[in-house]
């Protein structure tokens, strides 16, 4: 059915002009992309590009009709997001006086060039304006990690003594230690658990599932909170690892809320409270602890090693033990061939 329903939009987009206008484009792409297995926030997240796109296009007069968007006029977008203030056109926050940030101009135009490859793949369009362009990149940014001193903070800050208080304590020391993303923590179920084998299941990005391995603290906290702390699902089809205390699946906002609420009376500085740095601070842990980046890359569920450059925050201290352990001459032993004295 669903196959049927891209067909029918692909030939209408085709075959009549007023089709190719961007804004009919948006539903189609929508239905590609279910087809495709795409995450609900990825396609939401490209089809709110393409729409900032579109009433900037609007606002200023410019061809709104695909074939006639070229690259000069997506170069004008750019400048655009660049001069934008934050938040300026949000719904509910305050404008602030900051610029947008780099990080989010390269997200703009990244869906915006999936947007394209998609209209160019199913044949909507011949000349894709994106092969003329080249994307501002992405500064690098180092994202500060938890100290120990701070988890340890942070997890005082837990009443591990009632069942609410003990799956957040739970929950806390599984994204750490597994380095999974909030996201696929939610979208765990129960049969997605091996206690006995210390893994859990996991969907990430693009619906790939992998199996990500946790340690003996983790499987004693998992067991206690499955077994005598975890309530009945309210519906058995939603028979999620982690609850809230009614029974319903625990969502993304509620834990990036309790996290914020621990680390505001912590007193944590510096550091954002939030689970993905969590997942930071647990590839770095990993690293520091002699893990290897392969291993890491596999757990963290990236496609590829390049990603991980944004995780990886070693300090100069780190790399000096790292060589100190695995010098590769070091470990030869090879002695050092003493110099005859020259004499006169």
């Amino acid at each position: 059915m669903l196959n049927r329903e891209i067909e029918k939009f692909i030939e209408e987009a085709i075959g009549r002009k007023h089709s190719s206008e961007l804004g009919s484009l948006i539903d189609g792409y929508r239905l590609c992309a279910r087809s495709e297995g795409k995450s609900p926030n990825y396609v939401s997240l490209v089809t709110a590009s393409v729409k900032s796109l579109l009433w900037y296009l609007r606002s200023n007069d410019l061809p709104t009709d695909v074939f006639d968007i070229s690259a000069q006029h997506i170069r004008g977008f750019i400048l655009h997001l660049q001069s934008v203030n934050r938040f300026a056109a949000h719904r509910y926050a305050k404008p602030q006086d900051t610029k947008l940030t780099g990080h989010t101009v390269n997200t703009y135009m990244r869906s915006l060039r999936a947007f394209w490859s998609w209209l160019e793949a199913e044949g909507i369009i011949e000349a894709n304006p994106f092969t003329q362009l080249k994307i501002p990149r992405a500064p690098k940014k180092l994202i500060p990690t938890f100290s120990d001193e701070q988890i340890r903070a942070l997890l005082v800050q837990v009443d591990t003594s009632s069942p609410t208080g003990f799956r957040n304590y739970t929950i806390i020391l599984l994204l750490l230690d597994t380095m999974i993303r909030v996201s696929e923590l939610t979208g765990c179920q129960m049969e997605d658990l091996n206690l006995e084998g210390r893994c859990l299941k996991v969907w990430g990005k693009g619906s790939k599932e992998r199996v990500v391995p946790f340690g003996r603290t983790v499987q004693k906290a998992l067991w206690r909170y499955t077994t005598l702390y975890r309530p009945k699902p309210l519906l058995p089809r939603q028979d999620m690892l982690f609850l809230t205390a009614d029974g319903r699946p625990m969502t993304k906002n509620r834990i990036e809320a309790i996290l914020k609420v621990y680390g505001k009376k912590a007193g944590i500085r510096g550091v954002r409270v939030s689970p993905h740095t969590f997942r930071h601070t647990g590839a770095v842990a990993f690293l520091r602890n002699g893990g290897d980046l392969f291993s890491l890359q596999r757990i963290m569920g990236h496609s590829c090693l390049e990603v991980l450059r944004g995780y990886v925050n070693l300090s100069q201290g780190d790399l000096n033990r790292v060589q100190a352990k695995a010098s590769p001459l070091d470990n030869l032993g090879l002695p050092i061939p003493r110099v005859r004295r020259v004499t006169k």
